[in-house]
């Protein structure tokens, strides 16, 4: 699910609670904090406290990966290459 907003993280987090059963009760439980703020996390609330919301995360075992759609300007590609696969390929080439 690609997060772009703080409404889609509390539907992530809703729907990944209720996935693993639990009532919002319990997921306050587990990360330390009330009802109240599980309740306005799954609604989007923009002010939570990105410890707590990393917390939640960790709880649900959801993942949270940072991936660029773009590679950075000054960096190079380039290739790999195997030595070993040069060599045998110039042993195989002489008579």
């Amino acid at each position: 699910m690609l997060i772009r907003t703080p409404a889609d993280l509390g539907a992530l987090i809703r729907g990944r609670r209720k996935e693993l059963g639990l009532d919002q009760a319990a997921l306050a439980e587990r990360i330390g904090v009330n009802r109240k703020w599980i309740i306005g996390i799954e609604r989007g609330r923009v002010r939570a406290e990105l410890g707590i919301v990393l917390r939640a995360l960790d709880a649900l075992s959801i993942r949270l990966d940072a991936l660029t759609d773009k590679p950075k300007p000054n960096a190079i590609s380039v290739p790999s290459i195997n030595i070993d696969d040069i060599v045998a390929a110039a042993r195989k080439s002489k008579p």
